[in-house]
């Protein structure tokens, strides 16, 4: 303890001097004219800029109360977490003199996170309502105003109901308020720390498990990161319970997002489970910060030691330092031990944060084949797997431009290593398997005769599904390099352009170039981008027509909006009814009846499903 006095300086000419005891002192300043130092110590007895300070709580110190409370309400700004060293502020942390201008809050994506949350929120709001009662237990009344917990405090609550975006959504005892809970699940007792309120809701950050659901099994959890780290959600569960609340996502998307009365749409089918639940992504891209630069403030400079690596915990935006991640292959699991070994001896390299590109390479060599010792360039960290029919050689690629090669039964596929391809090659085969036996009608199978594969990519579908049209698969990308590796594909597989054929064009752009594909003899695959189709290609879909339609999605929200216009036949409530070229005859509307619905669990331990809708054709 130290004991000291302050001067305190004005633009007048008084001057005050005051006794204080404190452990700690803080510089405030606060305008040009007047400077004050704030102390943490409760024993300042005056201060005063203008006449000497009257003993007691005088406006002096009433006035060094007032900021102490602006500082603390500026540490505590709404929206913002508070930084591991108590000090609110933007972004990084960092104060100044300059500041940004706060954007406009932009509306938040259709079948995004935060629409589905939101729907999920509404929901058991009104659920609430419904049911509450002001009775003996003293609970509030939906609608009453409640005093809210402070930004940071730390309260007890109850998970009530789990959102499709993986967060539990739970109550205090009392309150009809709704926290937003990260890996929490029905029927926890939670300790949770508030730090943003919203009009509906309030977002915390997880702290323990007071008293668990009985759906909950700690021992389950493979990953020592898990609740902390932002990728997994469900590892507490056991993998049935996955599938089933996975189901439900796929429910309450199409109740949710399809504007479709029940009676239109099936019941959902079971999800349909992965293979393997751990050791199976094939891609990871974990990423480190850099040391922090500004141009107008002298030289770059450089990281002077190894910074953490890995990926965004849920209550931060500092990368947080993983070792291993359980979810990943053996093979990627060695690359992320490599790379950080690599990055302590060259992490002075770097003036700037990096992403790190860890994507699983094949090498397979059938067996019975004269080549059965390993390649000579393997490297030694090579994950070998072996069959009845070949040898698999499992290594990793770092290289965003190198090729990585991935077989889905007997099918090849190359890819740029850092482009997307799907992560869990262990579920391929099945799904694949399934697109094949539901792509083709019930009855009259034959009549079917060619394939469109929308957003084909570098051919997933277009390529495994190529011997079911006798005239024919087209593949459409909007990326050029990967309709050139498409055709690659097409190659290592045997298969010429007559039967497999590609086109880099924007989606809308296809039914110009299938001009002679009889509607009533085509099947059309949708995969599109997590957005959804754009009410364009909807439109031209329509007006094609064809037979059937299969749309596989990694979006199940957006999937049902556009699902919905489907059934509806309409995109932006206009059907798609138009005068032929004489203008006599009008052609008549086009939609669709839904022949199943299903999820597939491409994500295990986390919230994704990924959707696959199959359509009929009306004809009236």
């Amino acid at each position: 303890m130290r004991f000291g006095a302050i001067r305190v300086f004005s633009k007048g000419p008084s001057l005050t001097t005051f006794s204080f005891t404190s452990a700690s002192l803080r510089y405030s300043s606060q305008s040009y004219s007047t400077r004050f130092w704030s102390t943490t110590s409760t024993n300042i007895k005056m201060a005063s800029t203008s006449a000497p300070a009257a003993t007691g709580g005088g406006d002096g110190v009433q006035q060094i109360d007032s900021y102490k409370l602006q500082h603390q309400q500026q540490k505590q700004q709404p929206g913002k977490r508070p930084f591991q060293n108590g000090q609110g502020g933007g972004k990084g942390g960092r104060g100044g003199k300059f500041k940004k201008k706060g954007k406009k809050a932009k509306p938040p994506a259709e079948g995004g996170h935060d629409e589905v949350l939101r729907l999920d929120i509404e929901a058991l709001m009104a659920k609430s309502k419904n049911e509450a009662v002001e009775g003996a237990d003293g609970e509030a009344a939906v609608g009453e105003e409640e005093n809210l917990p402070e930004q940071g405090s730390e309260v007890l609550v109850e998970v009530v109901a789990l959102s499709s975006t993986g967060d539990g959504l739970a109550k205090m005892k009392g309150s009809d308020r709704i926290y937003v809970v990260p890996f929490a699940i029905p029927g926890d007792m939670v300790m949770v720390k508030a730090y943003r309120h919203e009009e509906t809701h309030t977002v915390a950050d997880f702290i323990s498990v007071v008293d668990p659901s009985p759906l909950r099994d700690d021992s389950r959890v493979q990953c020592k990161y898990f609740s902390k780290c932002s990728g997994c959600q469900f590892q507490m569960l056991d993998y049935a319970e996955q599938l089933r609340i996975k189901r439900e996502t796929v429910v309450k998307a199409y109740k949710n997002f399809s504007q479709l009365t029940p009676e239109l749409v099936p019941e959902i089918l079971d999800t349909i489970g992965s293979p393997l639940q751990y050791n199976y992504r094939t891609k990871l891209t974990p990423h480190f910060d850099g040391p922090w630069n500004n141009p107008r403030r002298g030289p770059k400079k450089f990281l002077e030691s190894c910074p953490p690596i890995g990926f965004t915990p849920k209550s931060a935006r500092k990368v947080m330092d993983i070792e291993d991640c359980p979810i990943a292959t053996p093979a990627v699991r060695k690359g992320l031990a490599s790379e950080r070994e690599r990055m302590q001896t060259e992490f002075s390299k770097y003036s700037n944060g990096a992403t790190i590109l860890l994507r699983e390479n094949t090498i397979r060599v059938p067996t019975g084949t004269t080549t059965t010792n390993p390649p000579s360039d393997l490297p030694p960290d090579a994950v070998v797997v072996q069959t009845p029919e070949f040898t698999d050689y499992k290594t990793h690629i770092t290289d965003n431009n190198a090729t990585s090669t991935e077989y889905i039964d007997n099918f090849i596929f190359t890819n740029p290593a850092g482009s997307f391809f799907q992560n869990n090659n262990s579920i391929l085969s099945p799904f694949t398997q399934y697109i094949r036996d539901h792509i083709l009608p019930p009855t009259n199978k034959e009549s079917i005769k060619y394939l469109i594969d929308a957003y084909s990519g570098s051919g997933l579908f277009t390529i495994t599904q190529s011997s079911l049209f006798p005239g024919g698969s087209i593949g459409i990308d909007i990326a050029e390099g990967s309709i050139a590796y498409a055709r690659k594909n097409a190659k290592l597989n045997s298969l010429d352009e007559s039967q497999c054929k590609f086109i880099a064009a924007d989606a809308p752009e296809l039914f110009k170039s299938v001009s002679g594909y009889n509607p009533d003899e085509t099947v059309v695959v949708l995969d599109p981008p997590r957005k959804g189709c754009d009410a364009s290609f909807l439109r031209q879909l329509l007006r094609f027509g064809p037979r059937r339609v299969l749309y596989v999605s990694c979006n199940v929200h957006t999937q049902a909006r556009d699902v919905g216009v489907l059934v509806r036949g309409e995109v932006e409530g206009v059907d798609n009814t138009e005068e032929e070229t004489d203008g006599t005859e009008k052609k008549k509307k086009t939609r669709y009846e839904i022949e199943s619905l299903r999820g597939f669990d491409f994500f295990p331990q986390t919230s994704h499903v990924e959707g696959v809708a199959v359509l009929n054709r009306v004809d009236e």
